[in-house]
């Protein structure tokens, strides 16, 4: 049996010699891993599959998930074979890691829509087609409850489980962790010997919350089969000031056009902070380490430069290269003197002709076009005078909007300096 560990507070000290592994230590990817020696002997020796598991709990993933989504890619590129696991039978479940509270059970059509949404996310970072998708609905559907207790059931020890991280930090908060979640542990340690009989995986990986359902994991192929299997984890990350990564004032940052538009993507990445920079540049893009290096030591104004090359290389990975590049003339037009000419590169609203013939007013017109959380915050941010019309400050919240505002063709609204939205009629 695997010894349970706390979590460590800095990454594994392990210098590895396998071209992945070396590079995944350099670009800040690697946390824990189960046995470091023998991933890397594992490594060297030829092409492993590894797999990491993403719930369908959502239409789309957000940067959230970025950092897995890099190590799957990077695996990929050092000849590895990555195994995507769908969650269709554990989202049924709801993994307590990292929550405080249980996540809101989905419908069976809820789920199946999130799961076709989730495997499109993947397609510029791995390729389309170059990646197994696997969902564990194929096996956990199928499962009998006795036979899972009696097979599974002797190799966990309810006083072992009260160790790991998401079970013991939801108890001592005391918040309530249900007979449902609790079993999830049971369920992803079996995912992972499934992988192992059916597709030969080895390696599994996730970010350190997951560190306890991992070790499981491993401990139970390990036990059941006889075989070397190991378990590697990847930093959670938060930034600079403390932020957790993946979540704006705004929202959620999603890696599909149709939930997030590139031009605010590479926004997103553009507002980076300075002393994130070097280390973004690390984990979300592809850049080669010494030009990263000298992109590092930029100082002053020149820190925005190192920005700007982050965000056109984090936005050409999600959406392409010439998305990427239009992004960045749009940002440019956008924040120079030609501020309107930036046309179909900024996320675009259609209003009805009609309306906007008879008038909108400028407080709504801000929560429609999604400058605005709500029609109060959309008021508070105009009375705030944080809210342009066509580059010139609002100042009354209910003006109307109308086909006078209209410039070639388009009506520019900005919420501060950062976020735009073109109107057009339709």
């Amino acid at each position: 049996m695997l010894t349970p560990r706390a979590m460590p507070e800095s990454p594994v000290e392990y210098e590895y010699r396998s071209d992945f592994l070396r590079e995944a230590q350099a670009r800040g990817l690697i946390f824990q891993a189960t046995d470091p020696e023998g991933l890397d002997a594992a490594c060297r020796a030829g092409p492993i599959a590894a797999y990491i598991g993403f719930d369908a709990t959502a239409a789309s993933l957000h940067v959230g998930s970025l950092v897995q989504i890099m190590m799957l890619r990077l695996l990929q590129r050092h000849g590895h074979r990555p195994v995507v696991l769908l969650g269709g039978g554990t989202t049924r479940i709801g993994d307590p890691s990292g929550k405080d509270e249980s996540r809101r059970m989905l419908a069976a059509e809820e789920i199946a829509a999130n799961l076709a949404g989730i495997r499109r996310v993947f397609d510029p970072f791995l390729g389309a087609g170059e990646v197994r998708f696997v969902d564990n609905a194929e096996w956990l559907d199928a499962l009998g409850y006795i036979e899972l207790l009696r097979e599974i059931g002797p190799h966990f020890t309810v006083n072992r489980m009260l160790t790991f991280d998401s079970v013991r930090l939801r108890l001592e908060r005391e918040q309530p962790l249900s007979f449902l979640e609790f079993n999830y542990m049971i369920l992803q340690s079996y995912d992972f010997r499934e992988l192992f009989r059916r597709h030969g995986v080895r390696l599994q990986m996730g970010g350190s919350d997951q560190w306890g359902n991992i070790v499981s994991g491993v401990d139970l192929v390990r036990r059941t089969d006889r075989a070397e299997v190991w378990g590697l984890t990847t930093p959670l990350l938060t930034t600079a000031s403390g932020a957790k990564m993946g979540k704006t004032a705004q929202g959620a940052v999603w890696l599909t056009a149709d939930r997030l538009a590139p031009f605010d993507y590479w926004q997103f990445w553009r507002n980076t902070e300075d002393a994130d920079v070097p280390r973004f540049l690390r984990l979300f893009t592809d850049l080669p380490l010494d030009e990263i290096a000298r992109l590092a030591a930029l100082e002053g104004a020149e820190v925005n430069d190192a920005k700007r090359m982050l965000a056109t290389a984090a936005t050409a990975l999600a959406h392409g290269a010439a998305a990427a590049a239009a992004a960045e003339a749009a940002a440019r037009a956008t924040f120079g003197e030609d501020a309107c000419g930036a046309g179909a590169d900024l996320p675009t609203v259609i209003i009805p002709a009609a309306e906007l013939a008879a008038g909108v007013a400028a407080f709504r017109l801000f929560a429609e076009a999604g400058l605005a959380a709500s029609l109060g915050e959309a008021r508070r941010l105009i009375r705030g005078g944080g809210a342009r019309l066509n580059d010139a400050v609002l100042g009354e919240e209910a003006r109307p909007v109308t086909e006078a505002d209209l410039r070639a063709g388009v009506i520019k609204l900005s919420a501060g300096r950062k976020h735009h939205r073109l109107v057009r009629p339709g």
